[in-house]
């Protein structure tokens, strides 16, 4: 296939017109026009083969999870998405059919969060990749940073936690794969917290690890109560048989829940917040003095697990 034949199969199905967008894909840029009276959030990944996913992995997939996990990112601003550009890189040897399957679960991620494709690049390589650089916006102030939370704040996490890494194993349930190729941004909650938490992160790389990284920010430590994490039936069922219960929901990684410190006047606008957003909340701890990060068992003894988390270098 020729660039420009490619570019039409990629982004077939994708939204291609909406707010702000000027001129849109088939130019040489983008023209946008940022909304009057907001601030723009603007972030990149990528997800890359033989790294982020391997041969298990539909192509759909994982067009669908490389929005996905920068869509994570905007929820965690409080953002509302925007505009959004892809960089696809494959192998020559890949069929067109598989490069279609690709863009068809970009263009189904895009179509869900209403976010436009603005533009993107295509190119050959040893494996396949999609660089995704996605826009959003949010009132001027009201931004979701991780460096707001206080000593006396209330942790909350969504959603459930570990399935995402129990996708991977051996024998996973259908839902936790679910949940491993096809990550839910929870875009609408970040936007009903905004002006009510201190301070929010997505749980990306695995929850003690990214909650460390709220507490550096903040100047702050936290403690955790592990029984009160949020487990789904099927975690809970690989729990019982697993030698340390508590390892993927503490530091599985993936899941792309919302992880946020609430001030405790606030944990009733923070809990109703969710609701409306149709995504539970659940306390899991609190901010402390300091700047150690201890996740308790139910006896009350310091868990040590073997790993915090996801490491994006080694």
């Amino acid at each position: 296939m020729k660039e420009a034949e490619l570019i039409r199969l990629f982004t077939r199905g994708a939204p291609l017109h909406g707010e702000g967008v000027v001129l849109g894909v088939g130019d040489d840029a983008a023209i946008l026009r940022p909304p009057r009276g907001e601030e723009l959030v603007v972030t990149v990944d990528a997800v890359v083969e033989g790294v982020h996913f391997d041969e298990r992995a539909a192509p759909g997939d994982v067009g669908w999870k490389a929005l996905a996990v920068n869509l994570s990112d905007l929820a965690a601003m409080g953002a509302r998405p925007l505009w959004a550009f892809c960089a696809l890189a494959f192998p020559r040897a890949t069929g067109a059919r598989a490069l279609a399957a690709v863009g068809r679960g970009f263009a189904a991620c895009a179509r869900a969060h209403r976010i436009v494709l603005a533009g993107g690049n295509v190119s050959g390589a040893r494996e396949l990749s999609l660089t995704v650089t996605v826009a959003g916006a949010v009132a001027r102030g009201r931004a979701l940073r991780r460096d707001g939370a206080r000593p006396g704040d209330v942790l909350c996490v969504s959603g459930t936690l570990g399935d995402a890494a129990l996708g991977l194993l051996p024998g996973a349930p259908p839902a936790a794969t679910r949940r491993q190729r096809r990550p839910i941004p929870r875009i609408a909650l970040g936007r009903e917290l905004a002006g009510i938490v201190t301070a929010g992160l997505d749980v990306s790389d695995g929850l003690l690890v990214d909650l460390g990284r709220m507490c550096e920010a903040s100047g702050v430590g936290a403690e955790v109560a592990l029984a009160a994490l949020p487990r789904s039936a099927a975690y809970r069922r690989w729990a019982r048989g697993a030698d340390d219960p508590w390892r993927l929901a503490a530091a599985g990684g993936e899941d792309y829940e919302l992880l946020v410190a609430v001030p405790e006047a606030r944990l009733g606008r923070a809990l109703a917040a969710a609701r409306r957003a149709r995504t539970p909340l659940a306390p899991i701890g609190r901010v402390v003095r300091g700047r150690a990060v201890v996740a308790r068992l139910q006896d009350g003894e310091r868990y040590r697990p073997a790993a915090t988390g996801w490491d994006h270098v080694h």
